[in-house]
């Protein structure tokens, strides 16, 4: 028995000394969470802003009928390419002959008649010297001969204005252009000052391409440009780019040319135009398209990855940052405009700012943290959502 109480004493003694190491062991550090950063550097950056805008021709005009009549033949193929003066359609010309006919008649008779009275007025001077005649009638022959020398300038002036209308019953093509469809068909009766036109000619080798801008962006485009943070390769002139209805860019970039004097009170916007080469027909007048302009170029711009943004509970745009001694601080930023998959960032922050675009959620402002390029991250470190936006 006394051997048995000592293993038992012995046993209580073990058991008591592992209790005593186990409790002296501090449980392990956590280690120090990673996250990826990116160090914001300045660069240069295209500035671009998108608009919706209409397709317009550059020049259109409408063919209409100057003198009433019949249309007897057309002479164009509906959507074709007409030149300027080409014949388009004839009018029943038969009263315009007959009425240029009478007018020649009538001016014939008047270069008649002033032969005559040129002579009597010269033979009553004659006779005025031998008293033959009285003074006043010299003075009605002269009166006479004179009346006779208008009568032939307006008859001249009636055969002119036959012939202008003998003219235009032959309608040809103001513009050189591309003609659409006939309104009017043969045996039609066409007639000046009809609602309708006979067809519309567009000149299409070059288009406009109008769209509306708010004047107050506007006025801040035009700032940067004078205060040099922006520039262009001429002052007043920016490249536009075009994405059809389809979805694809057009593949010829145009210039914007022209800005209206005056901003739409309803709407507080100014319209711009813009022309774009129209070789190949693509872009019809009356288009919708969206017009990308670029603005120009900023130098020494701030991007901030987008991924590396989120929002507070107030809607503000804010960025987790490294800061000193690696420790995470927030940031309250403000953005301008999206470039690519990342945001102009114009407060907030400044160049060599360690900006966290990995591992956000998995840290919080005042925590140290090890800063490594995003790649080199071992599991990812859990991204912050990708609903982030600008102001």
């Amino acid at each position: 028995m006394p051997e048995f109480s000592t293993l038992r004493m012995m046993a209580s003694c073990a058991a008591a000394a592992m209790l005593a190491g186990c409790a002296s062991k501090q449980p392990p550090a956590a280690p120090t969470p990673e996250v990826g950063v990116v160090t914001l550097q300045p660069e240069s950056a295209t500035l671009t802003t998108e608009l919706p805008g209409r397709v317009a021709a550059v020049e259109t005009s409408e063919v209409r009928p100057q003198v009433n009549g019949i249309v007897q033949r057309s002479l164009f193929k509906e959507g074709s390419l007409v030149r300027q003066g080409q014949l388009l359609y004839e009018i029943q010309d038969a009263p315009y002959r007959a009425a240029l006919g009478t007018a020649l008649g009538n001016l014939a008779t008047a270069q008649a008649s002033i032969r005559a009275s040129q002579l009597q007025a010269e033979r009553y001077h004659r006779l005025l010297a031998i008293k033959g005649v009285s003074q006043q009638d010299v003075d009605n022959a002269d009166a006479t001969a004179a009346q006779a020398r208008a009568t032939v300038e307006a008859r001249r002036a009636d055969v002119q204005a036959a012939r202008v209308n003998l003219d235009f019953t032959q309608i040809r093509a103001p513009i050189s252009g591309r003609i659409g469809r006939s309104l009017i068909t043969v045996g039609a009766l066409a007639q000046t000052g009809q609602a309708s036109p006979l067809a519309t000619i567009q000149r299409m080798d070059k288009v406009y391409v109008d769209v509306t801008e708010p004047a107050a962006d506007l006025l801040d485009m035009r700032a940067a440009i004078h205060a040099g943070n922006l520039t262009r390769d001429a002052p007043d002139v920016a490249q536009v780019e075009l994405v059809l209805p389809n979805g694809k860019t057009y593949p010829i970039q145009g210039r914007l040319e022209f800005s209206e004097v005056t901003v739409d009170p309803s709407s507080g916007s100014v319209t711009v135009r813009a022309t774009f080469p129209n070789p190949d027909g693509t872009l019809l007048p009356g288009l919708y398209v969206r017009a990308r302009l670029i603005e120009g170029v900023r130098k020494q711009a701030l991007l901030a990855p987008q991924q590396g943004v989120t929002r507070n509970e107030r809607g503000q745009s804010v960025a987790l940052v490294v800061g000193a001694g690696n420790k995470v601080e927030q940031r309250t930023i403000t953005t301008a405009q999206a470039i690519g998959n990342k945001w102009i960032v114009t407060d907030g922050l400044k160049p060599g700012d360690r900006i966290i675009t990995e591992g956000q959620l998995n840290v919080k402002p005042g925590q140290v943290v090890t800063p490594k390029p995003p790649q080199q991250m071992a599991g990812g470190g859990g991204n912050a959502p990708a609903d982030q936006a600008g102001m």
